[in-house]
């Protein structure tokens, strides 16, 4: 496999779904969008999210313990409760990324949904589980298990995404759903903590796809600082003070990816303006800890992509095009 340690071109992991993917078959979508990736010279691989509804799928379609309703979230997605500890039946993703591994030599990348994002929007008093963080503990054994097999199958780059977490860093935080800011960082950080990680692998965590208009900054470092992650992919699109100062918070110790196109309009941004605040990132952050990515998945629900299939693409070259400008051809 090749050596590809900083992973300096990564993105989240949902590409826009090809037209006539059930006619076309999911094996052969996931082989073209392989193909595609490796194209574009991006330094991960991934199937897309092809194979779900949305990225919660790979937990709700291996998990038991869950249910489907007909109800739909704040958040456009529709909404799952748990009734009862969730189960796992078998590998969540390994056994299907570990088939990526067998179709390229760039490093495949899993990404799954946070044990504390699931606890925080399944969880329902009375319907058999005691408490949002009894959930959330449960969860975050099945993660972990799935993190430990991922790794043992060669995957080398581990996404966790939480999308609740950036909004709780507010001056005055959004609403954290069932599960406190405290409990979730519990739960998450007990997702991460392996007992050992060989040479090149990344656990990483997306904390959201927005700073918050205004940053708490002992929040911002309460939340880095306690989710032992390796890699933070953080927003990094709109050239705020709330975006430097997340990056801020970071520990000398991570490495972090800034999501420098803003993966929900399709103009391009200007190559120069982006350079300019990843200079200002430089002045306080060493850039060989770091990586750039479109700043969210470009379709977290299948039915619902954020962009065309051109303008994705467009934007995905950006990502090179600017990983070139800061690191040249060492990749």
């Amino acid at each position: 496999m090749a050596d590809t340690f900083n992973y300096r071109i990564d993105h989240h992991g949902s590409l826009v779904r090809p037209v006539g993917l059930a006619a076309t078959g999911v094996e052969q979508a996931v082989q073209d969008a392989v193909a595609y990736q490796r194209k574009l010279r991006s330094t991960v691989v991934t199937d897309g999210d092809f194979p779900r509804e949305d990225f919660r799928g790979a937990v709700f379609d291996a998990v038991s313990g869950f249910r489907r309703t007909e109800e739909t979230g704040p958040d456009g997605l529709v909404r799952w409760v748990a009734e009862s500890l969730p189960k796992a039946g078998g590998p969540l993703l390994a056994d299907w990324v570990a088939r990526l591994a067998a179709l390229t030599v760039i490093a495949p990348k899993a990404a799954l949904p946070s044990p504390a994002y699931l606890a925080a929007t399944t969880f329902q008093p009375g319907l058999g589980v005691s408490s949002a963080r009894e959930l959330g503990e449960a969860l975050a054994e099945i993660i972990r298990a799935e993190i430990g097999l991922l790794v043992s199958k060669g995957v080398r780059l581990i996404q966790l995404n939480n999308p609740l977490l950036l909004g709780q860093l507010n001056t005055d935080p959004a609403d954290p759903g069932a599960l406190s800011f405290e409990d979730a960082l519990a739960v998450d950080a007990s997702a991460v903590r392996l007992d050992e990680r060989p040479e090149g692998v990344r656990i990483a965590m997306a904390p959201g796809w927005a700073a918050p208009a205004e940053l708490d900054r002992s929040r911002a470092e309460q939340l880095c600082a306690g989710i032992g992650a390796d890699r933070w992919v953080l927003p990094f699109d709109q050239g705020t003070p709330a975006e430097l100062d997340l990056l801020r918070a970071l520990p000398e110790d991570r490495d972090f990816c800034l999501g420098v196109v803003d993966a929900t309009v399709p103009e391009p941004e200007d190559v120069d303006t982006v350079m300019s605040r990843i200079d200002a990132a430089g002045e306080f952050k060493d850039l060989e800890d770091g990586a750039v990515s479109p700043s969210r998945g470009f379709a977290d629900v299948a039915s619902r992509p954020l962009l065309s299939a051109e303008d994705q693409r467009k934007k995905l070259v950006l990502v090179e095009t600017i990983a070139r400008y800061v690191w040249g051809n060492e990749f």
